[in-house]
Order: C-alpha cells, then sequence, then structure tokens
C-alpha cells in the first residue's frame, strides 16, 4: 500500500472501496487478487466467477485488513489490477468519433486532483486523456479512488514530453487549448471547442509551464470574479468540457 513506486514498475495499481473494486471487476482490466471481508465475499462471487482470469481471493475483517495497511477503511475491500498496455495517439484518432474531444494535463501532482479530473473527462465523453511527464500518475491508489473507477473507463496515454505530445497532435489538425486564468479576457465561450481539439490544464499552484503553453493555438480563461485567481482543477475541467459539449450540441 505504501510502495506506490515499486507499483509502477511492476505495472500494477491498488483499488480501494466497493464501488472502485466493483468497476474493476466489471472492466476489462486485468486483476491479480481481491482482499474483502466475509460479508463482501457472496456479493462479489458472481462478478469474480465471471472474469477470465484467475484471481486469488483473500478474506479477512476490516479491523485486520487496517493493522495491514495502517490506516482506517470504511468498507475494507481492496484490489490489485494491472495497467494495460497504452494505446498511442496515433492509434487514438483512428478510432474515436469526430470531433475529437481529448484532455491534457501538466504539472498536476495532487492524486486526488487527478481522479476528479479524470471523472469529468469520463462524464463529458473525452476520447483520450494525456498526462505530462510531470504530473502524477492516474493509477496511484488516491487516484484511482478519487476517480471512483471511471479511471477504467478511459483512455489514458501517459507522454514522456507533453509539448511534443501537443506539437505531435497540432500536426494532425487537432486544436489546442490552455485553460489559462491569464488569457487577456479571451473566455472559454469564445474558444474553439466545437472542432477537433485538445483542452490542457496545469497545476491550481503554478498552471501550464511555459513550454507546454507555447504548443497551445489559443488559451482561454473562466470569467471570475477578480478576488478569486483560480479554480480546483477538476471544477475547471467541467466548465470547460461542459462548454466543449454545449459547442457541439450535446447538451
Amino acid at each position: 500500500m505504501r510502495r506506490q513506486e515499486e507499483h509502477r514498475q511492476q505495472g500494477i495499481f491498488v483499488a480501494e472501496g466497493e464501488k472502485v473494486v466493483r468497476r474493476l471487476l466489471e472492466s476489462g482490466f486485468p486483476v491479480i487478487s481481491v482482499l474483502l471481508p466475509e460479508k463482501w465475499l457472496q456479493e462479489f462471487e458472481p462478478l469474480l466467477r465471471k472474469r477470465p482470469e484467475q484471481i486469488d481471493v483473500f478474506v479477512a475483517e476490516k479491523e485486520l485488513l487496517e493493522t495491514l495497511t495502517g490506516f482506517s477503511m470504511y468498507q475494507g475491500l481492496l484490489a490489485v489490477g494491472r495497467i494495460p498496455n497504452q494505446p498511442s495517439l496515433s492509434e487514438i484518432l483512428t478510432r474515436g468519433e469526430r470531433p475529437y474531444l481529448l484532455a491534457a494535463v501538466d504539472g498536476l501532482s495532487s492524486a486526488e486532483n487527478l481522479g476528479a479530473l479524470v471523472r469529468n473527462c469520463v462524464g463529458f465523453g473525452v476520447h483520450a486523456l494525456v498526462i505530462g511527464e510531470t504530473s502524477s500518475s492516474p493509477f496511484l491508489r488516491r487516484a484511482v479512488r478519487s476517480s471512483m473507477g471511471t479511471v477504467f473507463q478511459l483512455t489514458i496515454v501517459e507522454s514522456i514530453n507533453l509539448a511534443g505530445s501537443l506539437r505531435d497532435l497540432s500536426s494532425r489538425g487537432i486544436h489546442c487549448v490552455a485553460a489559462h486564468p491569464h488569457a487577456n479576457g479571451h473566455t472559454v465561450a469564445e474558444a474553439n471547442l466545437g472542432s477537433d481539439c485538445c483542452i490542457v490544464f496545469g497545476s491550481e499552484g503554478h498552471g501550464i509551464s511555459q513550454l507546454v503553453l507555447a504548443e497551445c493555438q489559443e488559451a482561454a480563461a473562466i470569467p471570475m470574479k477578480p478576488t478569486v485567481d483560480s479554480l480546483n482543477v477538476g471544477s475547471a475541467a467541467a466548465v470547460f468540457l461542459y462548454e466543449a459539449n454545449r459547442q457541439r450540441g450535446r447538451m
């Protein structure tokens, strides 16, 4: 539970909580093991039997699990899954319906905020989320939990060079739009979000780096009172993605 760097090296992640574990078992993600109190075993048995792979199932009461994890667990359910192979941007663009709606994140270190962003991406029909090299992994335990398991429904690309990935998208006709609080009065409602686009979000503290910002063709802000600098990235993403859907006639 506390060795998340080792998890990344092994290509695995931890799912926590009844709804998240359930969504993992319902997904196409490979599942390695499940740990749960006996009262949940009967309810989860049909899902476990439907799985194509052999899953190790461990049964223990919540009090014992908390001595192993070192923190309080609300429901006492855990599962270990395997991160699937990630598609390339080229593969994503050949199989998605147009107009493409992509999102990207730069410098976001909070796993909880990244999980909230993932949840918004799924809710508003984003085709894929590109994670920059300076951001947290969406497969950290807290990110998976904060996404409420929607991370299993989203195509994710973890880029080793976000600026380069955006340049590649631009060369393919994808309009890159920076969600930037200092957009010289240009608002989200005025941004071109109705055609193929990728909306780029940054951290609350530092925003989008200059290197990544330079690869965006447009920057737009959410109109707010001057006493508020910015919104939480999850809230900002909801506004931008709602507007993109509105411009596409989906809202």
